[in-house]
């Protein structure tokens, strides 16, 4: 495989019936001598609410290739960081694992890539980890599962350019009915 410069992924993975258990990573993947490695190194410096945070498997276990996890949302308390220091950084790591030992990504480039993924933590999970009912099983599932495939998507070029036209006047914003014309 060619050098990897600068690719883009995204996927959503839900649970039907549990909303605020969703992952909806959005990553960048690049060598660390590109672009994504110079945003990876911005990164570093700390941003209020949004801390940045290696991905790591357990301590003095960070994976490779290097993963920057930054939250969406700002984390306001001891419980989100929690989530996101826990749950979400431990299924986003374990999914570039697999990702590497499933060839996903080339082992041959695990030292000289690097990935920042921007994770979801729903603001709903809060009172549901303080109450003791968050269903962090399903959480990170959901996270390793959206990781590895947005990975995937990244390094494949998809959706294909092709694919979105052809999509374009049939598909929707899950989150806005209006976001084509009809006519």
């Amino acid at each position: 495989m060619s050098k990897i410069i600068f690719k883009a992924g995204e996927a959503t993975v839900f649970s039907e019936g549990k909303d605020v258990t969703a992952a909806m990573p959005e990553i960048l993947i690049g060598a660390v001598d590109g672009p994504v490695g110079q945003a990876f190194a911005n990164l570093m410096a700390q941003s209020k609410g949004h801390t940045a945070m290696f991905a790591v498997r357990d301590i003095n276990q960070l994976v490779r290739p290097v993963c920057m996890t930054v939250p969406k949302v700002t984390l306001k308390g001891s419980t989100d960081v929690g989530l996101f220091g826990g749950v979400v950084q431990a299924a986003t790591a374990d999914a570039i694992l697999d990702c590497v030992i499933e060839g996903i990504i080339p082992k041959e480039q695990a030292n000289d890539l690097c990935i920042i993924s921007l994770v979801w933590i729903d603001p709903g999970c809060i009172p549901l980890e303080k109450e003791g009912k968050l269903d962090k099983a399903d959480m990170y599932k959901n996270n390793y599962e959206a990781t590895k495939l947005a990975i995937k998507r990244a390094l494949n070029n998809e959706p294909s350019i092709d694919e979105l036209i052809a999509n374009r006047h049939k598909i929707k914003h899950c989150m806005w009915e209006d976001s084509w014309d009809q006519k």
